[in-house]
């Protein structure tokens, strides 16, 4: 691993950080000093303290909650700092943290708002076509009279609503409305095919559907009518369908049929006692708040159910402590609602940070958009992905030239390992005195297990840390741990994120397969890391079910990637392992420029860079040139697929994929 510092936080900002003050807290808590950031995690996790940090945190930042007595009194005056055992325990039956504990996430959401003093706390853009700006007071009376129509439904907590919408503000006031009714929220991206929408619905009947009645992609609107009236068909549990709409207003081709509602007149209709007085269902803290899908392109998506206090205490800490949110801060991240990092993106509200989205490409109308939308709206945190930053880079795009980027403190990549020509990109052409922080954790987990850290100083190409209460290690084959050697992720003590189960898996089976059948009662994650001795820091190399296997060797396939996307000529690339003549061969497909062409000069050039940035075993056996590469809807590049496309292994769910016409290709290849 790279241990070269390439930015270091000031003297004033490890001062003035949110996790300086906790670390004081904390410290405070336990009747003992923590001196640094590594005594600090190493508190958070021990076993004799992991507890103690959870309550610290939810004492820090100001969890709205009350606790329950046996005798059923509640009371909201907690002593967290002799807050008794929470009940965690680890394995497939999941973890329950505070189980006396009731909340609402809506609620704290909006307290957390009320710190925004901007004169809008949510600001949004499709693309450069539509523009819309709500106030505290707007946003409470959209979602308001959400909650007092879902009411009149009969919605109850623990019923399900489920949205097949765009990342619009009216979206968000109907994720709010559900959680504030107790009840369980759960999305897909309107490009998503009907197929994909109701085999991920379908398992967990919703009650109620949110749908958008259009959306913007590259300049283009694109209908969504007929694609919701033939999910509808597919599920039978709802009794309801709420249009929510793109624009100010619903567009003419929208003819409501009889259990069809339109969200401005729901608006228009409520009472200003429903629009200004919101009503929270309390709820427990491991009871269900959203459900996430795993892609599905190796079978049905499992529906992955996380609880209420345990998303939200994850993002206060994540937002407040390693992103450094502060109240009135703009925090952006481009994401679509089927990818886990919009409901990590609007937990912000819930600590005061004034909320700026986006719907469309993010190259419409023009690749550096995002970033004049930041200048205009004076971001202090930018999320985006590491596909996004290569991609600026090899356009040879300098944003920080054009923009006006001093507002911004903290940009975060996630999506796919972030390259170290990226770290260097990063700081020479958008913003030299930025944090920068490569995070990873995904759809499992809602959240990170390594991530940033703003007084700790960032080095080239590797992330920082594991977060605070993860208690991440590296495992060999064996279940050992090691330092500075390849092997599988894992989280050997509790966590409150953790999933509270998979929606239809009454054993638990499912669950236990997917987390804890490697290693006994540890949650092994699946992703191909390392971890230095030195710095404690992380790279990720790639999924463990996808490591190559050439001659008995493990490779992850991001250590070829980050050296073949080095080369100019190359857009992106896809990697692979064939069964061949009783070993494993490399398969390494690429996707080139439109002037470029995969000749023999090229085919050398890509296998040096690999051979001397990387190393002889990781040269490919085969390289060609393919039209497309097949990714999911939230962007990532799916090997899978492909491996199974070239192997003539039937692919299923390829609804989840955003292109999936680009597998015909390799379905049809004949490789020598």
């Amino acid at each position: 691993m790279n241990n070269e510092i390439i930015h270091s936080p000031s003297q004033t900002r490890i001062a003035t950080a949110n996790i300086t003050k906790f670390k004081d807290f904390f410290a405070n808590f336990l009747g003992r000093p923590l001196n640094d950031y590594a005594a600090l995690h190493a508190a958070s996790v021990a076993p004799e303290s992991f507890e103690a940090f959870y309550a610290a945190l939810a004492d820090f930042t100001e969890l709205i909650c009350e606790r329950v007595a046996p005798n059923g009194t509640a009371t909201t005056e907690i002593d967290w700092r002799h807050y008794p055992k929470t009940g965690a325990s680890f394995g497939e039956k999941g973890v329950r943290f505070f189980p006396d504990i009731r909340l609402n996430y809506a609620e704290n959401w909006f307290a957390g708002m009320e710190k925004v003093t901007h004169d809008d706390v949510i600001v949004f853009r499709a693309e450069d076509q539509i523009q819309k700006k709500f106030t505290l007071r707007e946003v409470k009376a959209g979602t308001g009279a959400l909650i007092a129509e879902l009411r009149k439904l009969g919605f109850q907590p623990g019923d399900r609503a489920a949205g097949m919408v765009a990342n619009t503000p009216e979206t968000l006031f109907a994720a709010l409305a559900t959680a504030a009714s107790g009840g369980v929220w759960s999305s897909c991206s309107p490009d998503f095919g009907a197929e994909a929408c109701a085999d991920r619905f379908k398992q967990i009947e919703p009650k109620v559907f949110f749908a958008c009645e259009s959306y913007i992609y590259n300049g283009k609107t694109f209908s969504c009518i007929d694609k919701v009236r033939e999910i509808i068909h597919a599920l039978p549990s709802v009794t309801a369908v709420i249009f929510l709409p793109y624009a100010k207003e619903l567009s003419s081709d929208v003819r409501l049929a009889e259990k069809e509602l339109s969200y401005p007149a729901i608006v228009r209709n409520a009472s200003e006692l429903d629009k200004t007085e919101l009503r929270f269902q309390r709820v427990g803290f491991n009871d269900p708040l959203f459900i996430l899908y795993s892609s599905g392109t190796t079978g049905a998506p499992k529906c992955i159910t996380h609880s209420v206090g345990g998303t939200l205490l994850q993002h206060l800490k994540e937002h407040q402590l390693h992103c450094d949110i502060r109240p009135n801060d703009t925090v952006f991240y481009y994401s679509t609602c089927g990818w886990m990092m919009w409901n990590w993106l609007i937990g912000a509200g819930a600590s005061g940070a004034r909320l700026a989205l986006f719907d469309g490409s993010p190259f419409a109308p023009h690749p550096e958009y995002l970033f004049a939308y930041a200048a205009e709206e004076k971001f202090s945190f930018f999320g985006t992905s590491a596909k996004y930053l290569d991609a600026l880079k090899k356009d040879s795009r300098a944003p920080g030239k054009n923009y006006d980027l001093s507002a911004l403190r903290t940009l975060t990549s996630t999506g796919s390992p972030l390259a170290p020509e990226s770290f260097d990109y990063v700081y020479s052409h958008i913003h030299p005195d930025v944090h920068l922080a490569s995070i990873s954790g995904g759809t499992d987990i809602v959240s990170c297990f390594v991530l940033g850290t703003p007084t700790l100083p960032v080095r080239r190409g590797e992330i920082q840390t594991a977060g605070l209460g993860m208690n991440v290690q590296i495992f060999n084959e064996d279940g050992k741990r090691v330092f500075d050697e390849k092997g599988e992720l894992v989280c050997v003590t509790p966590f409150p994120c953790a999933p509270i189960r998979f929606w239809n898996d009454p054993n638990g089976e499912k669950y236990h397969n997917s987390y804890f059948a490697r290693f006994k009662n540890i949650w092994a994650h699946g992703d191909f890391a390392e971890q230095s001795s030195i710095t404690g820091g992380f790279m990720i190399y790639g999924r463990s079910d996808t490591v190559l296997n050439p001659g008995g060797v493990r490779i992850g396939t991001a250590e070829i990637y980050r050296q073949v996307e080095k080369l100019p000529e190359i857009l992106e690339s896809v990697c692979v392992g064939q069964e061949y003549q009783g070993d494993v061969r490399v398969l390494l497909f690429v996707k080139l420029r439109e002037v470029a062409e995969l000749n023999e000069e090229l085919v050398k050039r890509i296998k040096t860079e690999i051979k001397n940035g990387a190393s002889p075993r990781h040269v490919p056996a085969v390289i060609l040139s393919v039209p497309d590469i097949p990714r999911t809807k939230s962007g990532k590049i799916t090997e899978t697929a492909v491996r199974d496309a070239i192997c003539g292994r039937e692919i299923k769910n390829t609804g989840a994929l955003a292109n999936p016409e680009a597998l015909t290709y390799y379905q049809n290849l004949k490789i020598a």
